[in-house]
């Protein structure tokens, strides 16, 4: 520590010992789990304001929950979207879907046949239910764990596994991390590894949405460690500034790869209170439930399209994984969180309400299930002759310098060639054509 300057206090002045917090989350390993501490008020028990409010009036809706889904499994208050029996189902077979997915690519990974994954298990319901929420050509801005979103939007499975495995099929040519989906076709814009930096683009893209005249908004999502990095309040204060018809979605799932959300502020706030000092409309959502997350999602979506400003959303869920196939919450967590999580599992919530409302049963569910299962599998074994990890079935070498220049410079043209050459004397066998 640098000296005191001259003329500073004495030491022995009579002034309090200052001291550092360090945020601590409450359960390690091996601790008992209480999460008592979490306040879940009654489902239907907060008001919905109108959608061109002003989000002074919304402060109890940033501090507060909003849920739906009572534990009667029956859908209760003002935010009941009073979605029919077929979206409901739909919603369901996109979150199954979505599940079994996860575990297939979690399998290959562990097999040796990608390098990287990242499962969403107990989150589904808060990229594929808020989707649902959007128009299909509103443009999107994910993270690393909506890819609900792309099932949700009927992008062929086949497409992401070959992104995935990084194979000759891969339409990204090997050039983005495993799960790092781009598809314009289906207003999907590019993932990227840099944390945050998709919320000033989602901005930047519903401000230029607004000044051509057009009807499409934009929505993004970001995980609540995130919100830490400049990004995001750079997004926050252009949102507000400009009245950009966007939505800033807030994953809170407790954790940040291996350091829990109060480094992230957790401890002294919600992440919705934080729209409160922005000027934006704020709201703090059941993330586990799937018609609350459809609801405020859809809220957010009218009052952006009807130009009375962006919304940001703290979807409060729990991650029940590790945060990726790199990562084992074990040596940071108690494994009792998952079962101890007061908001329980998002899947099995909204099919214990299609069962309330007698619009489906556990053979149904059971049949889902496994063709879910099944149809992965199918497409996984197309998509695996494509090629894996290390089988050298992808991209000719030569592809690296392509898509970067409308004409490759003769500077690249040359190093290209050289590569290839040596490529080639170094490998005189085996490669593909390059």
């Amino acid at each position: 520590m640098a000296d005191r300057p001259q003329g500073s206090a004495a030491e022995g002045e009579n002034r309090p010992t200052l001291s550092l917090h360090v945020p601590e989350p409450k359960f390690r390993p091996g601790d008992t789990v209480d999460f008592s501490h979490i306040d879940v008020p009654e489902a239907g028990s907060m008001a919905r304001p109108d959608e061109a409010c002003d989000p002074a009036e919304m402060r109890d809706l940033a501090y507060g929950l909003v849920r739906v889904l009572g534990d009667d499994d029956k859908a209760h208050g003002p935010w009941d979207p009073k979605l029919d029996a077929d979206t409901l189902r739909a919603m369901l077979g996109h979150m199954a879907m979505t599940r079994a997915f996860d575990e297939r690519m979690f399998r290959g990974q562990r097999q040796g046949k990608t390098s990287f994954y990242m499962k969403c298990t107990g989150e589904e319901a808060t990229s594929v239910s808020a989707s649902m929420a959007l128009a299909g050509d509103d443009m999107v801005f994910p993270s690393y764990r909506q890819q609900g979103i792309l099932i949700q939007r009927g992008y062929p499975l086949i497409e992401m596994i070959n992104q995935i495995y990084s194979n000759k099929g891969d339409k990204l040519k090997g050039r983005q991390l495993p799960i790092m989906y781009s598809s314009r076709e289906h207003s999907f814009f590019t993932i990227s590894g840099n944390l945050a930096t998709q919320t000033p683009q989602a901005v930047g893209w519903a401000m230029a949405s607004a000044m051509k005249g057009d009807s499409r908004i934009a929505a993004t999502w970001v995980g609540e460690g995130s919100t830490a990095e400049g990004d995001f309040h750079s997004a926050c204060t252009f949102a507000t500034v400009y009245n950009a018809p966007v939505i800033l979605n807030v994953i809170n799932n407790q954790w940040a790869i291996s350091s829990f959300s109060g480094f992230a502020g957790a401890e002294r706030t919600t992440f919705a209170a934080r729209a409160l000092g922005y000027g934006l409309a704020g709201l703090r959502v059941d993330g586990n439930d799937a018609l609350a997350c459809y609801a405020a999602e859809r809220w957010a979506a009218n009052r952006a399209r009807a130009n009375a400003g962006p919304t940001l959303i703290e979807f409060f869920t729990y991650r029940a994984e590790g945060h990726s196939t790199s990562d084992d919450p074990s040596g940071y967590r108690s494994a009792q969180e998952r079962s101890e999580w007061p908001l329980g599992d998002p899947v099995m919530r909204l099919k214990n309400h299609l069962i309330a409302l007698g619009e489906w049963d556990e053979e149904r569910q059971e049949k889902m299930d496994l063709e879910a299962a099944e149809h992965v599998k199918k497409v996984t074994k197309e998509a695996e002759a494509n090629g894996i990890l290390g089988h050298g079935l992808h991209h000719p070498f030569r592809t690296m310098f392509e898509d970067v220049f409308e004409e490759l410079p003769w500077h690249l043209r040359e190093q290209a060639d050289q590569a290839v050459h040596e490529r080639k004397t170094k490998f005189p066998e085996g490669l593909p054509e390059a």
